[in-house]
């Protein structure tokens, strides 16, 4: 009965403190939550770009929506971490909605709750690569990642 509760406290964190991000106003999507053991398996879809970067030059929003994405993923993994204390380690697979094609894998990685970044590390995407995401980047904005 712990873990339920445990589980469900997660998920209700998640709702409330991932509705809106400091980038994209738009709430995350939880796909998937799945605990086996000391292991568990997170996927979600990251916010798309908020829609009042429209108007900014080309690209912009979608760079704000890729460190929002990342942003995420660390809070989540802070977040998972917590509030699930059984858990060791964790799976964790990020979507982006494609416009007519569903969604793509644009973070993935397995992160253990051992890895700690040190404080000193500035680059937001040395930090999330340091916990174990792995993503590709180009010019600030996540690339697709290929099916494994």
């Amino acid at each position: 009965m712990r873990q339920i509760s445990e589980v469900s406290d997660f998920v209700r964190k998640l709702r409330v403190r991932m509705r809106f991000g400091e980038l994209s106003r738009a709430p995350l999507k939880l796909l998937r939550l799945e605990l086996r053991s000391d292991v568990a398996e997170c996927e979600w879809i990251a916010r798309p770009p908020d829609p009042w970067d429209a108007d900014l030059p080309t690209g912009i929003g979608k760079r704000h929506a890729s460190l929002q994405a990342l942003e995420d993923s660390l809070a989540v993994r802070r977040m998972l971490f917590f509030a699930l204390p059984a858990i060791s380690t964790a799976r964790f697979r990020v979507y982006r909605e494609v416009e007519g094609m569903g969604a793509e894998l644009i973070i993935t990685g397995t992160v253990s709750r051992d890895e700690q970044v040190a404080s000193n590390v500035r680059s937001l995407a040395m930090r999330a690569k340091l916990c174990g995401f792995r993503f590709w980047l180009d010019d600030g904005v996540l690339g697709s990642i290929p099916p494994e």
